[in-house]
């Protein structure tokens, strides 16, 4: 008598043009809510507010009277357009990984389920961190730090499109700086390195940290310190979440590995 264990997934596989199908339903989803975040946006606040209120951390250290200023004839038109698809992209995510769980969801065993939902809730959760953490933090230090080194002959007026693209490359940065907790639960998880393997280059860690802090960030100790300091904390957090995620999301003992 055959007393195999029945698979989870047995009878569920489907056609290679049905997930097709199912993919593009999903994406269209995806960029209807995309879609109807920016509409919305577009109504209220606004294009022009919302690149104020991205603009408001720079402008509040400007000298008294110094604006931004547009040195493309369509910078004034353009560039609050990419802010608020920005903004609708980050009001749309949840809607968006959704979508991205749904399609992935059928495919899996139900400890994965139990691994994957957590880590994309939690990732989400601290892209958004990582982003409000450089908007409200580095981003007013970092201003007011290179406008105390600014000579008094020299009046700041800094281009809309350039600041647009330092501040999104910040937001980035910061993001997926955050991340690390996630990058560390999930290389325990898959048996790459081992907790007591991360205590050990602790260290090397730390050093990594701030080196890739001063690369990747504007050369004023501000931003590098703020960037540096919160991965340092964020990988400890890592080590203590892997090894309670790992013991959570562990596959269920099969009755013969019990009897063996």
């Amino acid at each position: 008598m055959n007393t195999a264990p029945k698979d989870e997934l047995e009878g569920t596989e489907q056609p290679f043009v049905s997930h097709l199908v199912e993919l593009r339903d999903r994406l269209v989803k995806a960029l209807i809510a995309i879609g109807v975040c920016f509409g919305v946006l577009m109504f209220f606040p606004g294009p022009g507010a919302l690149y104020d209120v991205l603009a408001a951390p720079l402008v509040a250290h400007l000298p008294k009277g110094a604006t931004l200023i547009a040195t493309n004839v369509i910078s004034p038109i353009l560039v609050p357009l990419k802010i608020t698809l920005m903004a609708a992209l980050l009001v749309a995510l949840p809607v968006v990984l959704y979508q991205v769980w749904a399609f992935v969801a059928p495919g899996l065993y139900s400890h994965e389920k139990r691994m994957v939902l957590p880590l994309v809730i939690s990732s989400t959760i601290l892209f958004l961190i990582g982003v409000g953490f450089c908007y409200f933090i580095v981003l007013p230090g970092m201003s007011a730090f290179i406008q105390s080194f600014a000579p008094s002959s020299i009046t700041a007026a800094p281009d809309i499109e350039q600041y647009f693209g330092f501040v999104l490359t910040l937001f980035l940065v910061f993001g997926i700086a955050f991340e690390v907790p996630i990058a560390v639960i999930v290389l325990v998880r898959i048996g790459v390195v081992t907790i007591d393997q991360l205590k050990k280059v602790r260290g090397y860690f730390i050093v990594g940290a701030f080196i890739v802090s001063a690369i990747v960030t504007p050369p004023d100790v501000i931003s590098q310190l703020a960037l540096a300091v919160p991965m340092c904390l964020l990988y400890e957090l890592g080590i203590w979440s892997a090894r309670l995620f790992v013991r959570h999301t562990q596959a269920p003992v099969e009755p013969d590995e019990k009897q063996a």
